[in-house]
């Protein structure tokens, strides 16, 4: 069905509607919240409608929906939740009706709430800190989000963009700021990309700060800057190369262990022992990534095989599907997947 990008819904010609096909309307008090919901020239609608193959059309502050049973249930559901959203004060942007869809579908296939009525609310974890709230947007970020809050070891694995770091950082700026927890370490590896340190300019901690740019940038999007300064120069936040955590107990801390695929065996032990009382530890990282050098084992792979089924770990695997950056990135992903397996078949 060809629709004008910007043409209002209630302005589009009608459309034939099938004779098995399920039909109502939703009616939402507040106008203003209405319009938001619908969002500008109703592209949230057409977004709904784009991905769940119905027709919806907006008047005033109601909604007609059409489509067949499952799909326009799904957009109900999608529809009450992001309305639910906008009474609470949280703005919904078009990344935020994409993870509603997303977890709509997912509780209706019963993959991620076994126990969800078909038309109950969705229920999505969230992590709330002093400047921001993130929703998850995808069922594995909420699998992820529920893990890190019960678990006191989570590695978090998969493709770029699924918001494995970013999650992290955020759930370790929010026990901080709950006193959970008394300090933040965040560690990356130096050395990765077959670059070192030794060629690079500057000190110690300007040969450094490039490769640990993204957990900085993280932080000060979860924490007002100047706390985060105030923060670092007192050690509550320590942002270190991995080789700093050698010969350190981490006891209440939550460490994160961000591009954990270019360790080394021996240095993902290390850092594993580190652990502390009253610590939570995640682990981020993507295998299909690794920087090593040929013939070195990833510590982040060999780890997900020695610890399988030990009790206290949870690994969260996401997939090109989690992906939530631009919807080019997981076409991309998939294609460096399908190129992969491609080579491996060839080569067996």
């Amino acid at each position: 069905m060809n629709r004008p990008e910007l043409m209002p819904s209630h302005e589009r010609q009608p459309t034939r509607t099938p004779a098995d096909a399920n039909h109502f309307v939703l009616t939402f008090e507040n106008n203003r919240l209405a319009s938001e919901l619908f969002g500008q020239f109703d592209q949230n609608l057409k977004l709904i409608e784009d991905r769940l193959n119905i027709d919806a059309r907006a008047r005033g502050n109601t909604v007609s929906i059409t489509g067949d049973v499952a799909a326009t249930n799904l957009a109900r559901r999608t529809l009450d939740y992001l309305y639910d959203r906008l009474q609470k004060g949280s703005p919904i942007e078009t990344s935020d009706v994409e993870g509603a869809i997303r977890m709509a579908q997912a509780a209706d296939d019963q993959l991620v709430f076994p126990a969800l009525e078909r038309k109950a609310k969705l229920s999505m974890g969230q992590i709330s800190t002093r400047k921001k709230t993130i929703v998850a947007r995808t069922p594995t970020q909420d699998t992820y989000m529920r893990a890190m809050e019960r678990s006191e070891l989570v590695f978090g694995v998969g493709p770029a963009g699924t918001g494995k770091t970013y999650l992290a950082v955020a759930h370790a700026a929010q026990l901080l700021e709950r006193g959970a927890v008394d300090r933040i370490i965040l560690s990356r590896p130096a050395v990765e990309a077959g670059e070192r340190l030794g060629f690079l300019p500057g000190d110690m901690k300007e040969k450094v700060d490039p490769y640990l740019r993204p957990l900085y940038d993280a932080l000060y999007d979860m924490m007002p800057g100047d706390k985060v300064e105030r923060a670092i120069a007192a050690g509550v936040i320590e942002i270190a190369p991995l080789a700093f955590m050698r010969g350190r107990t981490l006891g209440n801390a939550a460490v994160i262990l961000d591009e954990a695929q270019n360790t080394t065996a021996m240095q993902m032990k290390m850092f594993l022992t580190r652990l502390g009382e009253n610590g939570r530890m995640i682990i981020t990282g993507d295998p299909s990534q690794v920087d090593l050098p040929r013939g070195t084992k990833s510590g982040l792979v060999e780890a997900l095989h020695i610890l399988n089924g030990v009790e206290g770990i949870t690994v969260v695997r996401f997939r090109d599907v989690d992906v939530v950056r631009h919807p080019l990135v997981a076409r991309i992903v998939r294609a460096y997947d399908a190129e992969g397996a491609s080579d491996n078949r060839h080569d067996a």
